[in-house]
């Protein structure tokens, strides 16, 4: 599970719109990375909705924004069309950046144990180091508590 500070795990996903990002090909420019559980569920609705949003003013901070789950690109690039997202959505359908960042964890969800994505997002400096962790994000405000943290680096 990265830390403050260490150098965040690196990967190759692809993205909505056709394609792939790397981490590495990234530095120079702070990075938002929120984990979400799954596509066209409320929580998940919200919060990417609420990041697309305000893309611009992320944009305009010099930081890129995605949002990573482990649905399938056909499910990203249907859940995209549907609310007109505009935040660029990666596939870890396999689970290795998950696993890397921490954030597939055991759930407990009315007595019933499962596994699934912890709500988190991380904030990268230009470097590639870590400069913000938020686990078990609450949605309402949370776009806004990274936007303040993009803005401070």
């Amino acid at each position: 599970m990265p830390e403050i500070s260490e150098p965040a795990p690196d990967f190759t996903l692809p993205v909505t719109g056709g394609g792939e990002i790397s981490l590495s090909a990234l530095k120079g420019s702070p990075v938002v990375l929120f984990f979400y559980p799954r596509d066209d569920t409320p929580g998940c609705t919200k919060e990417s909705i609420g990041f697309s949003e305000r893309l611009s003013d992320f944009e305009a901070a010099g930081a890129k924004v995605f949002g990573i789950s482990r649905d399938t690109m056909a499910k990203h690039d249907k859940f995209a069309a549907k609310h007109d997202l505009t935040v660029p959505l990666l596939s870890d359908e396999g689970g290795s950046v998950t696993e890397d960042y921490g954030v597939w964890v055991e759930k407990n969800m009315y007595g019933k144990k499962s596994m699934g994505i912890e709500r988190s997002t991380f904030l990268i400096d230009a470097q590639g180091r870590i400069a913000q962790i938020w686990r078990k994000v609450k949605v309402p405000g949370h776009v806004d508590e990274v936007l303040e943290a993009v803005r401070a680096l």
